[in-house]
């Protein structure tokens, strides 16, 4: 199951012509660029006195509480946070696409 969704996520960024290690190491960044985009996005679209509320969760580590949090004060956060995902997705996209323009 691992190596399909490894394999369906390097389809979708472009790099399935690499390596599985390649692979692996591109996705974890990606990963985590991925979350920051989300956390900005969440936090950008939360009323300014939710917002500590909001770090404070996360820095517990709390899924059910931060889940809880966003569901009363923020009810179109999946929306957001896939859309913060998107964007990623795509500038990734269009800078591999300028790499191999410039080659």
């Amino acid at each position: 199951m691992q190596d399909e969704i490894q394999k369906a996520v390097a389809e979708q960024l472009g790099i399935d012509g690499l390596g599985s290690d390649e692979q692996k190491e591109i996705i974890a960044q990606m990963t985590g660029v991925m979350l920051k985009a989300a956390s900005i996005a969440l936090l950008e679209n939360l009323p300014e006195g939710k917002r500590d509320e909001f770090i404070a969760i996360t820095d517990k580590q709390d899924e059910a509480g931060l889940k809880a949090f966003l569901a009363k004060e923020l009810p179109d956060s999946e929306n957001i946070v896939r859309a913060a995902i998107e964007g990623e997705v795509k500038r990734f996209n269009e800078y591999q696409q300028s790499l191999t323009a410039t080659n």
